[in-house]
């Protein structure tokens, strides 16, 4: 029933001499290390993001206060 799920496990290669296995290792360590850092990038960026979005819709929310106060003393 399942034939096709077979299929992926004919090509698999297992070398005898696990000293191949080496610099797939050191790959699979860089690569992981190069998430890493961009993880960690990324929540920065968007912390910093987000503080600038706060320091926005603090003037802006002060300049709309002020325009109010400033349209009930005229009336």
């Amino acid at each position: 029933m399942f034939h096709f799920l077979q299929l992926g496990f004919l090509y698999l290669y297992f070398p005898e001499d696990k000293t191949e296995y080496i610099p797939v290792v050191i790959e699979l360590l860089a690569l992981i290390g190069v998430c890493v850092l961009l993880f960690r990038w990324l929540i920065k960026k968007s912390n910093k993001d987000a503080e600038k979005a706060r320091e926005i819709e603090t003037k802006v929310m002060q300049a709309k206060k002020e325009q109010l106060e400033k349209d009930s003393t005229q009336s």
